[in-house]
């Protein structure tokens, strides 16, 4: 870990890493990343360092290196990652339920950072906070180095939902937890508010990781579940997180793909709730027959990113009934993290995983 200068409350906690940690910044469009050693870092009160395990790529990875959704850069990538308390600020940082994080913790973070006093905060709405901040969308020098998965640590800021890590679920499995499975758990929770799942029929359009995953928690609510997707291998796949056929409209439709919303609103069944999920990304408006909503009392949601509690039951599943599904699958390639290049590439080719992992020092 190296060289701790403690200093009093109230002051940052310099740690000095040796060897230097690494992160992998990304310069823009049609750059490859550079490498750079970062050889400390001042910890706030309640922030932790975090020597990484495994980060996974998101689709919205991809996306930012295609230059489909602005970020500033120069920026380290990566919102999805496993790993273990390394240090801690001077006031010792906790997890979601209050208890205190110590040095070995195998941990999960949220991708966001809330205040916690806002008034969004105050309703609840802590992925939406006034001054939000996120791993792997902010410029390198704001908050630091190390402020993305992609790269040896990450500094987990105060204001960030933190959850320990069963030390038996693979390092492929608890990646993701911070987008895809925790993003899951609130489409599936969000539908659940309108409608008891326990027999219900779901429709599914899209079966990327946040599709499976809403799938398979939906159907150990007891909901009968229908994927539906282009690609062949993934609607084989599907079968696998539980998915079957409907014989009758949806009660809930949960739209995880962005290119399918007109026919998400179209196909609920009156009276049912349509929760959109896949539209992270710029798109041609979609047609909006407001008339048919109105008439056949549809209820249409947005769901974008989680809460601390969200992510508490995203890995409580993981490691419950979550067990059944083949979710350590789904990381089909672990490449080192020097070769993110290739990585993304590889992450956005035909054919491609549900997600390639990176590990440092590899």
């Amino acid at each position: 870990m190296g060289t701790l200068l403690i200093r009093p409350p109230g002051h940052r906690r310099d740690i000095a890493l040796r060897p230097a940690a690494t992160a992998m910044v990304w310069i823009g469009e049609g750059h490859p990343h550079e490498t750079i050693a970062v050889p400390g870092v001042a910890l706030g009160d309640d922030d932790v360092l975090v020597a990484v395990e495994l980060s996974t790529i998101c689709g919205s990875d991809v996306h930012t290196v295609q230059g489909r959704r602005s970020a500033p850069v120069p920026l380290v990538l990566g919102h999805e990652s496993v790993g273990r308390v390394i240090a801690t600020g001077d006031s010792g940082a906790t997890t979601v339920d209050g208890a205190p994080l110590r040095i070995g913790d195998r941990v999960v973070w949220s991708v966001t950072v809330s205040c916690g006093a806002c008034d969004r905060c105050a309703r609840g709405l802590t992925q939406k906070c006034r001054t939000l901040t996120k791993y792997g969308h902010d410029r390198v020098g704001v908050h630091g180095d190390l402020t993305g998965g992609f790269a040896s640590h990450v500094q987990v800021r105060g204001g960030t939902a933190i959850v320990r890590a069963p030390e038996s679920l693979p390092a492929s499995v608890l990646a993701p937890a911070s987008c895809a499975t925790a993003t899951a758990w609130a489409a599936v929770a969000r539908a659940a508010r309108d409608h008891d799942l326990d027999g219900a029929a779901v429709r599914i359009h899209g079966a990327g990781l946040v599709g499976l995953t809403a799938a398979a928690i939906a159907v150990e609510q007891g909901a009968v579940v229908e994927v539906l997707d282009p690609n062949p291998a993934r609607r084989a796949l599907a079968a696998r997180f539980g998915a079957t056929r409907l014989e009758s409209e949806p009660e809930v439709v949960i739209e995880a793909w962005g290119h399918a919303v007109v026919d998400a609103l179209a196909g609920v069944a009156t009276g049912g709730t349509v929760v959109l999920v896949g539209s992270v990304f710029p798109a041609d408006p979609v047609a909006f027959d407001a008339e048919s909503i109105v008439r056949r009392l549809v209820t249409v949601a947005g769901v974008h990113n989680y809460t601390g509690d969200d992510l508490v039951e995203a890995v409580a599943f993981l490691a419950g009934r979550g067990r059944a599904y083949p979710f350590a699958d789904a990381v089909g390639e672990v490449r080192p993290l020097t070769g993110v290049d290739e990585a993304l590439a590889a992450a956005s080719g035909p054919g491609a995983p549900l997600r390639i992992g990176l590990v440092p020092g590899r």
